[in-house]
């Protein structure tokens, strides 16, 4: 970053919460700080370190996104951090930044398995795309990593995908289906639905399960790096990622950032394979160009190779009654890693719930469940101000999207009995005491809900 041109740039925000984090390792000081404000500027959360061996201190195998740093520093420098960090976790995206001259230096540590580097003094609009690109890149490598040690088979996989709508129900049977095929599949919806997980999922139900699972995103690297790893040649003498997954998955995410000329690429390699396919592609759209359709985002040969089996995502607006059996899921989850009771949802919050747009769906909602059960530990949850104020910073307004209000008033109800009766623990009389219900009623409503007094004792 050339700090001649311009006074460093000042800023008493604090970090937004949930942004990427970014190691930033360099000795000199103003360099450091430089970095660090262009970085919390650009969204970011820098975390900045004088040495490598401050740095190896904190960042590790499961650092959850990418490291900036200098060759050149006293001690450890940045070559023997390269290959410190690459040791412990190959997938660790390290962008390097070199002084005048150090450019076969920097060639060796792309070698070496250095995401990119930085030549001073540098733009610090290109520092700031490498590493959008390369916090991507490792939330698309943690989340595999995760997944893989997660879900040893499908079973356990179909059961994250939460909810008895008629479009959920639909969706795990079409995963089971098209498991089970050797076509590859399209998989498009709105983003935060969960597309990542169901092409995990159509992996490990079908008969590739035993076999490599190997995702990339489209978006990540430029076009040059992009085309090697897919295609090779491979700089350290291994296999491109279409014949790593041989016998397998490739996942490519982002598919609508593919250049035309990768597309191009990938339909003769879709061609040369023939059937069945000895590597399946599991293709994921996340971003819709603004009236265009992913058909016409892709190759017409490109687009019906891959939309012969093609999976949509529900929005989570659509789903109804799941809305709430999901953040009453994660609102448990976060209460037991915080160690705090779960917020209870009243009829307002479960109205709110329910009529919010969701433009950031599952994901969304999880933050938000995050959200109350911090501020129930203050005693101050308000799961009504937290989905208006989200909802508010995106943009979106409530919507009963043509629901009737019957729908409504059959998910309050069961929200409410579902919630006393387990804050009783199955009590019958404790719960007809407090929802002021005659025995009969009670009974009534539970059969119609499906709610089984022995699930709470």
């Amino acid at each position: 970053m050339d700090n001649a041109s311009a006074e460093p740039i000042m800023t008493d925000a604090a970090p937004q919460r949930h942004a990427p984090r970014v190691a930033v390792i360099d000795d000199e000081q103003d360099m450091r700080q430089s970095i660090s404000q262009w970085l919390s500027l650009s969204g970011f959360q820098p975390e900045t370190f004088a040495s490598a061996e401050e740095a190896l201190r904190v960042v590790g195998a499961d650092y959850p996104g990418a490291v900036i740093t200098d060759i050149r520093m006293p001690g450890m420098d940045g070559m023997g951090l390269l290959k410190r960090l690459m040791g412990m976790d190959s997938t660790l995206p390290v962008i390097m930044i070199t002084g005048h001259g150090d450019v076969p230096m920097a060639v060796e540590a792309m070698r070496l398995g250095a995401y990119d580097f930085l030549e001073k003094p540098f733009d610090p609009e290109r520092m700031t795309e490498l590493a959008r690109r390369a916090v991507k890149a490792r939330q698309l490598a943690l989340e595999s990593r995760a997944l893989r040690l997660e879900l040893a088979d499908g079973k356990t996989l179909m059961r994250r995908l939460v909810g008895n709508s008629a479009e959920m129900v639909r969706l795990r049977e079409d995963i089971l289906d098209l498991g089970q095929a050797d076509g590859h599949v399209l998989i498009d919806g709105e983003t935060g639905t969960g597309k990542t997980l169901v092409a995990h999922a159509l992996h490990a139900v079908g008969p590739r399960a035993g076999r490599r699972f190997v995702s990339v995103s489209c978006i990540s690297e430029d076009d040059d790096r992009l085309a090697a790893r897919l295609f090779g040649p491979v700089e350290d003498g291994g296999l491109p990622l279409v014949e790593e997954a041989r016998g397998g998955t490739l996942c490519l995410e982002d598919i609508e950032a593919l250049s035309p000329a990768l597309q191009a690429r990938l339909v003769s390699f879709i061609n040369e394979q023939g059937a069945p396919a000895a590597t399946r592609i599991v293709a994921i759209c996340n971003h819709h160009a603004l009236g265009r359709t992913l058909e016409d985002a892709l190759r017409p040969d490109l687009f019906f190779r891959l939309a012969s089996m093609t999976i949509t995502l529900p929005p989570l607006r659509m789903r109804g009654e799941d809305i709430l059996a999901l953040f009453k899921s994660y609102a448990e989850e976060f209460a037991e890693e915080y160690g705090c009771p779960a917020p209870e949802l009243t009829a307002q919050d479960a109205a709110h719930l329910l009529q919010a747009p969701w433009p950031g769906n599952v994901r969304q909602l999880i933050s938000i469940a995050e959200q109350a059960v911090l501020q129930s530990r203050r005693d101050s949850a308000s799961v009504v101000s937290l989905v208006m104020a989200d909802n508010e910073n995106a943009g979106g307004a409530l919507t009963t999207e043509g629901k009737p209000l019957k729908e409504y008033v059959e998910a309050f109800e069961r929200s409410l009995i579902d919630n006393t009766m387990r804050r009783h623990k199955g009590s019958i009389t404790a719960v007809m005491e407090e929802l002021c219900l005659p025995r009969r009623t009670l009974n009534e409503k539970m059969a119609k809900y499906g709610l089984n007094r022995g699930d709470y004792i």
